[in-house]
This record gives C-alpha cells, structure tokens and sequence, in this order.
C-alpha cells in the first residue's frame, strides 16, 4: 500500500523585498498575521517545487510581515522568492479546537445532503465577509456557505465527509 501524500497547508506568500540583506516581505494567511513567524522550516514552492527553508528571522513590520530565510542574504537571491507559497506541513500546525477545522482537512471531502444526495466534493475554500464558502464540485460546481448548524449539518473528518442541508437543485 501506498502512502497518502498530501499537499502542504499554505499559509502565506513571498510578495515583495524589504531592505537590501535578503529580507522578504510576506503576505500572511494565518490569524493573527504574524503567526506565520512561529513555523520553521517553511515549504517553500521555489522553482516549481517545494523546498525546506529556515526562518532566521521575522518581525511585522507596519500592516504587514518581513522574514530573512536562510541562504537568501541578498536582495537578488531573495528576489527569486517573490511570488512563492508559503506552507508547512499539516503536522506542524496545532490541534484544531471542536468544531473548528483546518480548510487543508476539509479539502476532498464528500459533501451530501441531509436527504443523502451526493453534491461532489469540497476542491476549496474562500473567505467572504461573511462567512467561509465551500467550492463543491460534482456534476456542477457549487459555492456552499460553510455555516455550521445552518448549511453544515456534520462533518466526519475520518470518514472525509460532511453532510449539508442544502436542495440539490440550488
């Protein structure tokens, strides 16, 4: 049997330089930004690959986020980051609390309705104002709103599943 590779959980992304020493500045995705500060090594997708990269250093600096990563300490060798993806591995990051769920898990997940109607599966998710929104494709594709006990009914992680309360025809 082979083992189950899964994809890095991104966390942010390289999007521009800051000073002339190899600093970066990023673009953070976790909660508060600067969290992205305490994952070492990063995976970062460089040259079409993912690569372990160590943080040396990291600060916010103004709204934003700038690190120093190993073996990128000059301004031309850290401009070849510019417009990477930051990510670790699904085991770095900490437990979720109950009833809170990493987007990473819940990708590839079989979504079904109440009544038993398969929808398809979760490809991805995004953030609105609002709420979070599964993207659900199947024969067609769905946007779902991710509202638990409204739209999200259940979700089994084990079993990779989550039931909704949504009318097929929608």
């Amino acid at each position: 049997m082979i083992a189950e590779v899964k994809e890095p959980v991104v966390l942010g992304r390289i999007n521009g330089l800051f000073g002339v020493r190899g600093w970066v500045k990023v673009f953070s995705h976790t909660e508060p930004r600067d969290n992205i500060l305490r994952y070492s090594p990063w995976l970062v997708k460089h040259q079409g690959r993912w690569q372990e990269l160590k943080l040396l250093n990291g600060q916010r600096q103004g709204k934003g986020i700038v690190a120093q990563i190993e073996g990128f300490d000059d301004r031309d060798k850290a401009a070849t980051l510019i417009g990477a993806d930051i990510a670790v591995y699904r085991d770095q990051l900490p437990p979720s609390a109950p009833n809170e769920y990493y987007w990473a898990d819940l990708k590839g997940c079989r979504v079904v309705t109440t009544e038993g109607i398969e929808l398809g599966q979760v490809k991805g998710l995004f953030e609105t104002g609002a709420n979070d929104v599964m993207v659900v494709k199947g024969e067609r594709e769905r946007l779902l709103p991710f509202v638990q006990q409204d739209v999200v009914i259940k979700v089994d992680l084990d079993e990779r599943l989550i039931e909704v309360d949504w009318d097929p025809e929608f």
